[in-house]
């Protein structure tokens, strides 16, 4: 991550797992902005799971358009299914993840996290020791596997054959004008399943941010891979 072009107050957290281990890069809390999509969709699951029922066409359609296409009012309505941050963060424990916690009121957006947490909500969607079980996990994989044209970006720069299932979130700060840019998800390098997660904020625009959260999802991917100990 040191040889990375970052700008003057911008910052960045990494993690990423490969066939032999993982590696975090800063232990900082971030906001979320739109990844948070996929931890309330977890979180809609397994309140499923626990009360033995298929989600609703409604509840289908709003995972749908919430992941495919970021849409933010389906998400608004699924925040509240869940029982908003309350919902969310008794979910994370029992996903494991113990440094996230939900935004205030309405504000799904505003959800802090780190990059080792997301690495660990990763885990719970594409692994097979996870608290979802298969039918619930191919529907997470599924949606995130269909992202919209348009918002393709992120740690899928670090797929060598176009596979990947990813959520991304982007989000302007009204109080400083800066950009929160964040980008989680599967990809395939060399052969391998990798699960990578990066976390930035204070970017000066978007475009600059995903430039960044890009190579950080590049260079992560490839010293896990060529570090004998991690990689294969």
């Amino acid at each position: 991550m040191r040889g990375l072009a970052v700008e003057d107050g911008a910052e960045l957290s990494v993690a990423v797992a490969g066939p032999g281990g993982s590696a975090v890069h800063g232990d900082a809390a971030f906001e979320t902005a739109s990844i948070v999509k996929v931890g309330i969709l977890a979180a809609l699951l397994l309140r499923a799971q626990d009360a033995d029922r298929r989600l609703t066409g409604e509840e289908r359609a709003w995972a749908t358009a919430m992941i495919e296409d970021s849409d933010n009012a389906a998400a608004s309505a699924l925040w509240t299914v869940i029982g908003q941050s309350d919902g969310l963060d008794r979910a994370n424990r029992r996903f494991g993840l113990t440094d996230t916690r939900g935004g205030e009121g309405t504000l799904w957006g505003l959800t802090r996290t780190t990059a080792a947490d997301q690495l660990a909500l990763l885990g719970q969607v594409f692994g097979d020791d996870s608290e979802l079980d298969a039918a619930s996990r191919a529907c997470l994989q599924g949606l995130m596997g269909r992202i919209a044209e348009g918002q393709r970006w992120g740690v899928s720069a670090a797929a060598d054959d176009g596979r990947w299932a990813l959520k991304n979130g982007w989000l302007p700060r009204s109080t400083t004008g800066l950009w929160v840019v964040n980008s989680i998800g599967r990809v395939t390098g060399r052969g391998h399943d990798l699960l990578v997660a990066v976390l930035s904020r204070g970017s000066s625009t978007k475009e600059k941010g995903i430039s960044l959260v890009e190579a950080a999802a590049r260079a992560a991917v490839s010293v896990i891979m060529d570090d004998p100990d991690l990689g294969s």
